[in-house]
């Protein structure tokens, strides 16, 4: 599958392939939020896709990231398991709950998560 947008919950999402291309720069980060300028208002991007330093604050990647899709006023949902991640950082604990409180950058288990979360904030 490729990235594909969808509207969910009646928002369009650029739904990314989980067997994507990794985001392992900002560069890369640029890329995703380039094709969602095609009309996509969400990137739902699989967890996996992302490099392990996005889970290692100390390395600012997240950071970067985060402030790119914020910067370019599209929201980013992380979506998947990420508990081994949380387990071992009580750091991004923190930055997913503020995030989470947040409406530009999500993390979601699923996509039916994040189908919620739209329909929460419609």
């Amino acid at each position: 599958m490729a990235d594909v947008t969808q509207e969910r919950a009646g928002v369009q999402v650029m739904v990314c392939d989980p067997a994507g291309p990794p985001v392992a720069t900002v560069e890369d980060a640029l890329d995703l939020i380039g094709a969602a300028f095609l009309g996509a208002e969400v990137v739902a991007l699989p967890a996996g896709r992302l490099d392990e330093d996005f889970f290692s604050l100390g390395t600012r990647f997240a950071g970067e990231v985060m402030q790119k899709f914020v910067n370019y006023r599209l929201r980013l949902a992380v979506v998947g398991d990420i508990s081994a991640h949380l387990a071992a950082s009580s750091a991004l604990r923190a930055l997913v709950s503020e995030s989470n409180a947040s409406g530009h950058v999500w993390f979601v288990p699923d996509l039916e998560a994040l189908d919620a979360r739209l329909r929460a904030v419609a």
